[in-house]
């Protein structure tokens, strides 16, 4: 009765289901831990930009790598610029899309070492060769607070660390080459400056990281999940379908045979 599932034809339909059911299951456990990675970061972003600002240097020391327990912990700083030492960091997008610099400016504290600051972003007015002209920030003594920011990699940008770039400008915020560059002591990580703002709103201030949307994740684990279940019921209608179309063919009358010429 079902001996045609032994046909290369069903045989190969079956290894296919059966290949299919545990890689949508996979695949809706993949997604089912995207969403929860996604609402474990809202609660982190949530939880530390709500906390009360804490010396920066009670977070971070030179050479050190910024935990992701402190990705976004509020921050203050008390110190003065060093704009002469300032660069900018390539392709970097503003709030509604544009394409221009982030400002990052060395910040020497009252206690010594330097942090370097994310002070917003500018337009890069279309020509990326030449240094921009850059507000200056508010001389002499200041305090700032801003988000603690973990040291940018290729790795986790996805931005590649370009060589050979026009003078003082950097695709990556990395402490460790400003340290360098600048032959002092820098702490580990970054600042994303919050306050105070400037005057002109120029560099503008980088918007604080959504921590309400969760995204489609948890939907399309379901999806996956209900194309895994999908997966045998339609083979068995298929199967059901290929029987009673067999069963009706054995059954139908066979056309009598015309008989021979004379």
């Amino acid at each position: 009765m079902y001996r045609f599932l032994l046909s290369r034809q069903w045989v190969l339909v079956t290894l296919l289901a059966l290949a299919l059911i545990p890689t949508m299951i996979e695949l809706g456990f993949w997604q089912l831990h995207r969403h929860e990675h996604k609402v474990a970061q809202n609660t982190l972003i949530a939880d530390n930009l709500k906390a009360k600002p804490l010396p920066v240097t009670d977070l971070t020391s030179p050479g050190h790598t910024v935990p992701q327990s402190d990705y976004w912990r509020r921050v203050s700083a008390t110190g003065t610029w060093d704009t002469a030492h300032e660069v900018v960091v390539r392709r970097r997008t503003a709030a509604d899309g544009r394409v221009g610099y982030h400002v990052l400016t060395p910040f020497v504290l009252d206690s010594g070492p330097t942090v370097m600051v994310n002070r917003g972003w500018i337009a890069d007015n279309g020509n990326q060769l030449d240094f921009p002209k850059i507000p200056a920030p508010t001389k002499g003594k200041v305090t700032i607070t801003g988000r603690l920011m973990a040291d940018q990699t290729t790795a986790a940008s996805g931005i590649k660390d370009v060589k050979g770039l026009p003078p003082r400008q950097v695709m990556l915020i990395s402490s460790a080459q400003q340290a360098k560059a600048l032959g002092r002591t820098v702490l580990g990580g970054y600042i994303e400056q919050t306050a105070p703002e400037s005057p002109d709103d120029s560099p503008e201030l980088i918007p604080a990281p959504d921590d309400s949307s969760i995204g489609p994740h948890m939907a399309y684990a379901v999806q996956w999940w209900l194309f895994s279940a999908a997966v045998p019921v339609g083979w068995f209608i298929l199967v059901r379908r290929e029987k009673q179309d067999r069963e009706e063919a054995a059954a139908a009358p066979q056309a009598a045979p015309e008989p021979a010429a004379a």
